[in-house]
């Protein structure tokens, strides 16, 4: 994959330029991430679509100033799709991420033809000490999350770059990601989005436990659902194979 920037926007792409004939999935990373953390779909799923990952602001490459809810993210992410115009945009969202594409679907109802909710949930609490610890330790944030981001059985090796560019991240830019993580609630909203949606769970994610998906599943009219086992809440780095399988099948079975 490539990085490329666009105004103010950082991103990176499967391949460039892109291909106007086939659809482009677009990847929102989760809290204190960037779009590096899909590499593995950028480069995996570019034989068969166009591929694109976002740097949000104040994250990876992207300038600040970072935004502090999902609804200015959301509108982030929309204004970077007006300014580059890809073909037929699909949104994927982890985490953080999966709320910004719940937002973009309520918010813009039949804009996109399919989208992508990966772990996340429609409401994501954050525990208060979780935020304590990041407001006065980083360093032992780190080394607390990682129990919590990856199955036990995933070797430290398919996670460690994904790590180092959480460590990487503005520290100020996490907390309020996660801030705004804890203050997203869609619950009552679902109902309402028109899209096919395809909601992917991993086995071993405590974080967002399979539990999320199945509540978006029965709330989101017609949607769709896959599990990658074995994996923990970073799952398109721990199973990338498994990951991308499941996207690949789901937009086959969509004619996308």
């Amino acid at each position: 994959m490539e990085h490329r920037t666009l105004d103010n926007w950082s991103f990176y792409a499967g391949a460039w330029p892109l291909d106007p004939t086939r659809p482009t999935l677009v990847f929102i990373h989760g809290a204190g991430l960037s779009g590096r953390f899909w590499g593995n779909q950028m480069d995996g799923l570019a034989s068969l679509v166009n591929t694109l990952s976002l740097d949000l602001p104040g994250h990876g490459q992207a300038p600040g100033p970072f935004l502090e809810s999902i609804g200015d993210m959301a509108g982030s992410v929309s204004g970077f799709l007006k300014r580059l115009t890809p073909p037929r945009p699909i949104p994927v969202g982890l985490s953080m991420g999966g709320a910004i594409v719940q937002r973009l679907l309520l918010d813009q109802p039949g804009r996109f033809e399919a989208a992508i909710l990966a772990n996340t949930g429609a409401k994501l609490g954050v525990m208060p000490t979780i935020l304590d610890v990041l407001k006065t330790d980083f360093a032992k944030y780190l080394d607390l999350s990682v129990p919590f981001l990856v199955s036990k059985k995933t070797p430290p090796e398919r996670f460690r770059a994904t790590m180092e560019d959480v460590a990487a991240q503005d520290p100020d830019a996490t907390y309020a990601d996660l801030v705004a993580c804890n203050q997203f609630d869609v619950r009552k909203e679902l109902g309402a989005v028109d899209t096919p949606v395809l909601v992917m769970t991993a086995s071993d994610d405590l974080m967002t436990p399979p539990k999320y998906g199945d509540f978006l599943k029965a709330a989101i009219p017609g949607a769709r659902m896959a599990q990658v086992a074995g994996a923990g809440h970073l799952s398109p780095v721990e199973k990338p194979d498994e990951f991308n399988r499941a996207v690949a099948d789901f937009l086959d079975e969509r004619g996308l």
